[in-house]
């Protein structure tokens, strides 16, 4: 195939799976490469390239439409595909801040899953969870306390939220909270798509010592609809290798511990 001739054919393979992309809101790896005869690798370097243009998010064997709305509320289910393998490393990296004898929250997410998943269940720790899937991830290990707040249940982050879950969590005073979000500006703050998940964000960082941000590096520079708190609330950020230099060293400027997974 000439030079030409290829570049064409790229070309138009591209132009396919955007329409793709477009009219079905998400694509597979192993089907894409069927479809157009060539490589998954092809496939995930033209992936590569669409997201580096913000017109998709890359996912664990495939890629979802990228959405500008800044109110974007994905159910649990579809953000657990998105940058899976950095939220496993920042989980395994932010897991290890945890201390025995301490007593910690952990918000709900994908990202604070994997905290619960990697924490030492040899450590007697108190966590206090306001979600349901991360008290069931936690349920078997016999040295941690689960300590579930209440509250009205939202079934796209299978979260409790609300004025009951919002009393209840001011009876707590607490060592450390890991606290996952939709969106990281440095010169604003943590934002969520949720009002009512970013009230009860509030209170958690009321009654921590240490706020720990956990966040892959794509939602570093982005906003989303609900406030949680200026960057100055914040203590630590574990994030991903991929976080620009110069955000890294902005908040490090201002104090904040950053780990990299």
């Amino acid at each position: 195939m000439d030079k030409n001739k290829s570049k064409r054919s790229t070309v138009e393979r591209r132009k396919s799976i955007l329409n793709l992309l477009d009219e079905n809101g998400q694509v597979f790896v192993h089907e894409l490469s069927e479809q157009f005869k060539v490589s998954e690798v092809t496939i995930r370097n033209d992936l590569e390239l669409f997201e580096s243009k913000k017109l998709l998010i890359r996912g664990r064997g495939g890629a979802m439409k990228y959405d500008n709305s800044v109110s974007t509320d994905y159910h649990l289910s579809e953000k657990d595909k998105i940058h899976y393998a950095e939220k496993i490393k920042i989980g395994k990296k932010a897991a290890t801040l945890v201390n025995d004898g301490e007593t910690i929250i952990i918000d709900s997410g994908t990202t604070t899953m994997e905290v619960a998943r990697h924490l030492d269940v040899k450590n007697s720790i108190n966590v206090i969870t306001n979600a349901f899937n991360i008290a069931n991830q936690l349920i078997n290990a016999q040295n941690i306390n689960i300590i579930v707040p209440g509250g009205t249940l939202r079934k796209n982050s299978h979260s409790l939220v609300g004025p009951l879950a919002e009393k209840n969590l001011r009876n707590f005073y607490v060592d450390k909270v890991f606290l996952g979000v939709d969106g990281f500006d440095i010169s604003q703050g943590a934002f969520t798509p949720n009002i009512e998940e970013a009230s009860l964000n509030q209170i958690m960082i009321e009654i921590a010592k240490d706020v720990i941000l956990v966040a892959d590096s794509s939602k570093f520079n982005r906003r989303s609809l609900a406030f949680i708190c200026p960057v100055d609330k914040i203590d630590i950020v574990v994030t991903d290798e991929n976080i620009d230099k110069e955000d890294q060293k902005r908040l490090q400027d201002l104090g904040i511990k950053v780990i990299i997974a």
